[in-house]
């Protein structure tokens, strides 16, 4: 029987019809600055730009079909796995998911607890971002001064859930610890010592004539571009348009809290470099607000659904009930409701958003995962052609993009 390479017809689309004079080049997927397994085909004129192409699917791991035969508590682990960077943003989303699935009302303590590591995970995002854009640009000491406050913000993870990097700290229901002893204390020295740091990063570059240079006019994305194209988040925010789900549609307590939404005219990359800097003042604003809330809460940190959470540990190791209940939920898993629901949050990068079609069973139907770096991946076909190739390194870092989260 003839074997049949069912890719062929893909990549014959891929084939250019060029100018003798024009030169065909693949950026990535091992490139260092292509920022994870993305391959660019590149037709210059030159070192113009004039055609792109990105390729990407070098990491895809079937996360969305691995939903679909995992118990919903079994699948949070690997949300971790998509944005590695910030991966609290998405164990919050997917938990959010399931929990209006269920319709389940989280207690207020745990709420607020989701909101200080969701703006901590931010805060690293943001600080990574700085760090290897200035790099890929050619910025050194930015690179070092931003992963050194990064590292404070991964202790205070480290503190809270043992992890640094792929955390788990959110349930579906809740969350499973409580704050440490002397937590909030450290986490408001590292409040107060950041507003310094980012000083710092912004006396480095916002004067700075290489910087501006590489980024002013470079990459600009129009209000009408960015809409067509699904961006969200600063890539969204920093051509003008002041969308940010934490606003527009607030869940957990974002309603109770004061902050702005930067947003920048200026459509370039150097617009959105602003965007980044601002939103780290507006989480360390959140995060100040957050430590009264949480003093003021009483101590449940599960929400009460026999049907499917688990009971607190003192009643398991005490009431047959609870034990025998504990065991199906952990051996069999939940079963929701028949239903499908959609729910949007605002991850560092975007609308992060999942899509869960229910059928009564333990596991999701469907599951599918609507993530903005897939989307501003996207745009490069139409943000490339007419840069020189030198640019293309910044746009690629400016764009935020990351692999896990892009090859579901």
């Amino acid at each position: 029987m003839q074997k049949v390479n069912r890719l062929k017809p893909f990549f014959e689309n891929l084939v250019f019809e060029r100018e003798d004079n024009n030169m065909i080049i693949n950026f990535g997927p091992q490139h260092p600055s292509s920022h994870g397994q993305l391959r660019l085909i590149l037709e210059l004129d030159g070192e113009l730009v004039t055609r792109a192409i990105p390729d990407v699917g070098y990491l895809h791991r079937g996360m969305e079909k691995m939903a679909e035969n995992m118990i919903y508590n079994e699948f949070l682990p690997t949300t971790d796995r998509m944005d590695y960077i910030a991966s609290t943003s998405n164990n919050y989303g997917f938990a959010l998911a399931v929990e209006k699935l269920i319709g389940l009302e989280v207690p207020r303590r745990a709420q607020i607890i989701r909101m200080m590591l969701l703006e901590l995970s931010r805060l690293t995002s943001h600080l990574f971002w700085i760090a290897t854009h200035a790099l890929d640009v050619g910025a050194m000491t930015v690179f070092l001064y931003a992963f050194r406050e990064r590292e404070y913000a991964m202790d205070l993870f480290e503190e809270y859930c043992g992890a640094r990097l792929t955390h788990s700290a959110v349930r579906i229901g809740g969350v499973p610890l409580d704050l440490p002893q002397k937590w909030l204390i450290h986490l408001m020295k590292f409040i107060n010592d950041m507003p310094e740091a980012i000083e710092t990063y912004e006396g480095l570059l916002d004067q700075n004539r290489i910087w501006k240079m590489r980024l002013e006019e470079v990459g600009v994305i129009t209000p009408e571009m960015a809409q067509s194209w699904g961006c969200s988040g600063p890539m969204l925010r920093g051509s003008g348009i002041a969308w940010d789900i934490r606003k527009e549609e607030p869940y957990e307590l974002y309603d109770e809290v004061e902050f702005d939404v930067p947003v920048s005219d200026r459509c370039d990359s150097y617009g959105r470099y602003k965007i980044h800097m601002q939103e780290m003042r507006e989480s360390l604003k959140i995060l100040k607000q957050l430590i009264p809330m949480y003093k003021e809460t009483s101590p449940e940190l599960m929400a009460h659904a026999p049907k499917y959470i688990s009971a607190p540990k003192e009643q398991i190791m005490t009431q047959n009930y609870s034990l025998m209940q504990h065991f199906v939920l952990v051996t069999q898993g939940m079963r929701p409701p028949v239903g499908e629901v959609y729910v949007a949050t605002e991850s560092p990068k975007g609308e992060l958003g999942f899509y869960i079609n229910s059928q009564g069973d333990p596991y999701p139907y469907r599951l599918k995962l609507r993530a903005p770096s897939f989307w501003h991946t996207s745009i490069l076909q139409e943000l490339l052609p007419g840069q020189y190739l030198a640019d293309v390194v910044t746009i690629i870092g400016n764009a935020n993009i990351v692999f896990g989260e892009i090859d579901r």
